[in-house]
């Protein structure tokens, strides 16, 4: 057991990230009933549709989950108020100040875990209550930090600067992965894009399909502009290309942007004309599972590699 573990009241430090349109209340309750943490994406839903997928995720488990929650969400109140209602145990928070939800939140005994892109964000998330930091790299799927630094760097420059538990994101999506995080400070993975690809993944089949054919160089970050996005290349993505390419700016962009693209491209599997976000490890990724079978298959993998190396002995 380490602190992960411990805080969240979970068998494996092994936590599937709160992905807009692909995790819902089906994969969350699958991963927590495996011994991870699943998390259910609030940031693609109306509170209506949030009390809907609580409910259904506290029937089908009775392991702890949480809700991910990017605070510059619209309506960012009235998910906080179903959070609190449905007494979720643990909210992770993502884009924005951790200042603004984070007492309340500790106040009804949640635990609180804030997604930060760089150490000093990691510092601000620790000064404002938090009991955790995600430190997501470069590498991530959706929406990223600006600066740019990969998860390999980044882990052991947040890991440095707080005294909370780091968990790791961005590019893990294996055993070997996990084992690398963890040897670089962090005390848990967060995985998104490997979850993606499950059968109980909320994305449209089709997007699922995509994923799965995806080579290296797929993807890119890009958008910076307006909110820096990893996306896999499609003729939406070839737009953004050419809009770069004549010198749009801010403003044209985000018209070109417009509203629903990620819906339409992940949750309606429209490959032409919508968003599809995910991270550089979909290269790696090459089948549909169960999300029960992926916790598996990491946690194998993570242990024979562990062993491989204390074997080796790796003496210089």
């Amino acid at each position: 057991m380490n602190r992960i573990n411990t805080l969240f009241g979970i068998q494996y430090p092994l936590v599937q990230a709160g992905m807009i349109w692909c995790s819902g209340w089906e994969l969350a309750s699958a991963v927590s009933n495996a011994g991870g943490l699943g998390l259910i994406g609030a940031g693609s839903m109306y509170p209506d549709i949030l009390r809907q997928q609580l409910q259904k995720c506290r029937e089908a488990t009775d392991k702890p989950f949480g809700v991910n929650i990017p605070l510059l969400y619209p309506e960012v109140e009235k998910l906080m108020e179903l959070v609190l209602e449905f007494r979720v145990p643990i909210v992770f928070t993502s884009a924005g100040n951790p200042k603004t939800w984070t007492p309340k939140l500790k106040d009804a005994g949640i635990r609180v875990v804030h997604v930060v892109s760089s150490s000093t964000f990691a510092r601000k998330a620790e000064e404002a209550g938090c009991d955790a930091v995600v430190a997501e790299g470069f590498e991530a799927g959706g929406h990223n930090g600006r600066e740019e630094t990969t998860t390999m760097c980044l882990i052991p420059l947040v890991s440095r600067a707080v005294g909370i538990p780091v968990i790791a994101a961005g590019g893990i999506g294996s055993g070997r992965a996990m084992l690398a995080a963890m040897v670089l400070g962090a005390e848990g993975v967060q995985v998104g894009s490997r979850f993606v690809a499950t059968e109980e993944s909320s994305a449209h089949q089709a997007f699922k399909k995509q994923v799965i054919q995806a080579k290296e160089g797929d993807t890119l970050l890009t958008l910076k502009e307006l909110t820096p996005v990893r996306l896999l290349r499609n003729p939406f993505f070839d737009e953004v290309m050419e809009a770069y390419r004549r010198g749009a700016d801010r403003e044209e962009l985000a018209a070109l942007l417009g509203r629903g693209r990620a819906k339409k491209g992940m949750f309606e599997g429209d490959l032409e004309s919508g968003e599809l976000e995910i991270g550089q490890v979909s290269a790696g990724i090459r089948d549909i599972i169960p999300a029960a079978e992926v916790v598996r298959q990491m946690l194998a993998e993570f242990r024979s590699a562990k062993a491989s190396l204390d074997e080796s002995g790796f003496s210089f």
